[in-house]
């Protein structure tokens, strides 16, 4: 049992590095094509489809989809914000955002419920936590600025994106530390 705990808790580690790491180079990216509208789209789409693939992946290696049913409904949210994003970009930078927020909405629910789910076995759950109540509020945030006059950018989505990136690579953080304060115990 020690063994299957230190392999999930390496996993977790391994995986919200690669969350953070992934968000850190779509928040470059972001920002430096920001002025460019297909290049700036193309990011937008694959920002939530790398969400669908990454709950697919963790989900996978945590028992499957079955087991994991808020990552498994997170998958579909995230494949058809992918979708709604493609649709959006056709129609108003202000549709965008307003996709954006309510996916915000639901992907953060489900982190937080996928965090609640897994604070009996891992730490750092607090985080990801976290994460996924702020991640809601953002996207209320976000589709509150939908309605408003400014024509919104990519750029209105980054700090969203950095938030999650900071949470990803905090936890990550959490589980090395934990993980050497249990092996020095």
């Amino acid at each position: 049992m020690q063994n299957q705990s230190s392999n999930q808790s390496d996993w977790l580690r391994s995986y919200y590095f690669t969350r953070a790491a992934f968000s850190l180079v779509w928040i470059a990216a972001a920002i430096f094509l920001a002025g460019q509208a297909g290049a700036a789209g193309f990011l937008l789409v694959i920002y939530p489809l790398w969400d669908a693939l990454a709950n697919l992946v963790d989900a996978r290696v945590n028992g499957g989809l079955r087991a994991n049913p808020s990552q498994t409904l997170n998958v579909a949210v995230s494949t058809v914000t992918a979708l709604a994003v493609i649709i959006a970009l056709g129609m108003s930078t202000h549709a965008v955002l307003a996709v954006f927020g309510a996916w915000a909405i639901l992907s953060g629910l489900l982190q937080l419920y996928t965090g609640v789910r897994r604070w009996r076995t891992e730490g750092a759950q607090w985080v990801m936590m976290l994460s996924g109540a702020q991640s809601a509020l953002a996207g209320g945030f976000m589709i509150g600025r939908s309605l408003g006059s400014a024509t919104p950018t990519i750029l209105d989505i980054v700090p969203y994106a950095g938030f999650g990136a900071f949470y990803f690579l905090l936890s990550s953080i959490w589980l090395a530390v934990a993980a050497r304060r249990k092996a020095h115990a």
